[in-house]
């Protein structure tokens, strides 16, 4: 059920899903398995021009909306390869906006193609040890030299940066105490990872092993003037930018996983026969699926609501967080009851629903928790004080 979508954003959603049809339940249940990244899946995506949906024409891209690219990341999940398909593409459809917007003609030209071809892969460096989201305290520091910036610092659940050719940096260019303000002195830096120089770690984790979060150790990395994105001390403005498209992309994806969960969960029920009968007939099984298709439906209209405001030029902070909350919930609780469906089946691999409820958790939790969101909501709607 889409509301009000154009027939080429209809179009845009069956194109992707014909394509992800490629990649079987089977080839993402491998990689899992095996913990490799999706190498045959990104390329494929970035030959077909799929990465550079929100780009510009002048770099490679279709020059379409972040709604487009809600969309498309909506399907790409939804077609079974959920937050590892997701994950594999999600930075270049939003992370390459600073340099869209901020970046001088040279860098758009030099740094943006090779991504969207596929030639180069990236990751976006922001988060730190003991910071969290309290992005004005990194540490990371880079110190100006004459020709560029010497930069040491650690960065850790840094997506795909294990198999990345460069980084969206952002670290501090002038100390914290000699700032007026503590969102300025940081600068954002698109560079190459010099492996001599950047060490990293992958993160033992949950679910999404097909797709590396690591940690990264700094030392001593030269990153040259020319890789500067605007200003300098302009990158905490800068990234904000992105925030809310992040959020809305990633609100989209777990869309995408409760669909898939709740597709996986209605055909086990038609084809289940106990007591000789399928589980579908009885409303205990009918009932939850329901429910949750409901309220996946009813999130992905805020989602939406979200994408539309943003192409427009609106501010859409508080659509684009409640439509991440909203969405992240229903996701989850979509995957949770697929599983429960399938009873003793739901927890073995081979059915694939729980290997999606590992993976909704990425955006329940991720990159803001839905209780920093319900705050933000409780300030700027319900006009309560900042409780942060």
């Amino acid at each position: 059920m889409e509301h009000n979508l154009t027939q080429d954003q209809r179009d845009i959603r069956e194109a992707v899903l014909k394509h992800c049809s490629q990649f079987s339940d089977d080839y993402w249940l491998e990689l899992d398995r095996k913990g490799e990244f999706p190498f045959e899946f990104h390329l494929s995506m970035a030959q077909a021009g799929w990465l550079g949906i929100a780009m510009p024409e002048s770099v490679g891209g279709a020059n379409l909306g972040i709604t487009e690219a809600a969309l498309m990341m909506q399907a790409v999940a939804e077609s079974g390869g959920g937050m590892t398909a997701a994950s594999s593409i999600h930075g270049p459809v939003f992370s390459l906006e600073p340099i869209d917007h901020f970046g001088t003609d040279e860098q758009k030209q030099r740094m943006i193609p090779p991504i969207l071809s596929g030639e180069q892969k990236m990751c976006f460096a922001v988060t730190e040890p003991n910071v969290g989201l309290d992005t004005t305290k990194l540490k990371t520091r880079a110190v100006g030299e004459p020709g560029g910036y010497r930069v040491t610092g650690e960065k850790i659940w840094i997506t795909n940066a294990h198999v990345a050719d460069k980084m969206m940096l952002l670290a501090r260019t002038t100390p914290l105490e000699e700032c007026r303000r503590k969102t300025e002195g940081l600068s954002l830096f698109f560079t190459d990872i010099d492996r001599s120089k950047v060490e990293h770690q992958i993160i033992p984790k949950m679910g999404r092993h097909a797709v590396g979060s690591n940690m990264l150790f700094i030392n001593d990395l030269w990153i040259p003037e020319a890789d500067r994105i605007g200003a300098e001390g302009d990158g905490f403005k800068i990234i904000l930018q992105g925030l809310n498209p992040e959020r809305i992309l990633l609100g989209a994806e777990a869309i995408g996983l409760g669909r898939i969960a709740i597709k996986k969960a209605a055909q086990y029920a038609k084809e289940r026969v106990v007591f000789d009968r399928p589980i579908g007939m009885n409303q205990g099984i009918q009932h939850p699926l329901a429910k949750c298709w409901a309220q996946v439906e009813a999130a992905n209209l805020m989602v939406l609501q979200a994408a539309q405001l943003f192409d427009s030029g609106v501010d859409c902070g508080v659509q684009a967080n409640a439509g991440k909350y909203l969405a992240a919930e229903a996701g989850f609780e979509a995957c949770h009851t697929a599983m429960l469906t399938l009873g003793g089946m739901g927890y073995a691999q081979e059915y694939h629903v729980e290997r999606y409820l590992r993976e909704v958790l990425i955006p329940r939790t991720a990159p803001v928790s839905p209780h920093m969101i319900l705050n933000f909501l409780a300030e700027k709607v319900l006009d309560l004080p900042k409780s942060y």
